[in-house]
């Protein structure tokens, strides 16, 4: 009998709008993973028959949506037991990479395209616990990261 290696299982998180789209961009590089993914937005149509959770929306502004969007993600996370983490941001997948650390998963960053000139503040704190930390600008990259290898769009 053959020895079957199991798919590491990987979590995809991303807000909806632009985030959602680079998410959906890159996820043909998971081929060999098995994956669940998490949006803001009511998605699951657009992931192909993978598993899919929705979580509340939440921003920096509203302190009780953060609690209650990190509760879910941490749920999510109890179900899922991750291998992998990976977001293109911004509030979800910051919490996601943060709990993914926390049980071990290895952690991808990609902060967004949209941010030119500076990294969005999700990817600043991201950075500190991803295991990669990448920006879409070569002129944002720095030795330590985030590290530029190449843009989605």
């Amino acid at each position: 009998m053959a020895n079957r290696q199991k798919r590491p299982r990987l979590l995809a998180v991303a807000s909806g709008g632009g985030h959602w789209i680079q998410l959906l961009r890159i996820a043909p590089a998971f081929g060999d993973c098995d994956c669940a993914f998490v949006c803001t937005l009511d998605a699951g149509d657009q992931v192909g028959g993978h598993r899919f959770y929705r979580v509340p929306d939440a921003n920096r502004w509203n302190k009780l949506a953060v609690i209650r969007m990190s509760l879910t993600v941490l749920g999510i996370m109890v179900r899922e037991r991750p291998a992998i983490v990976i977001s293109t941001g911004a509030a979800p997948g910051c919490i996601a990479l943060l709990f993914g650390r926390l049980i071990g998963a290895k952690t991808i960053w990609l902060d967004s395209f949209a941010n030119v000139d500076t990294l969005s503040m999700s990817g600043r704190l991201a950075g500190r616990f991803a295991d990669l930390w990448l920006t879409q600008w070569k002129h944002l990259a720095k030795p330590d990261g985030p590290h530029y290898e190449g843009s989605v769009i």
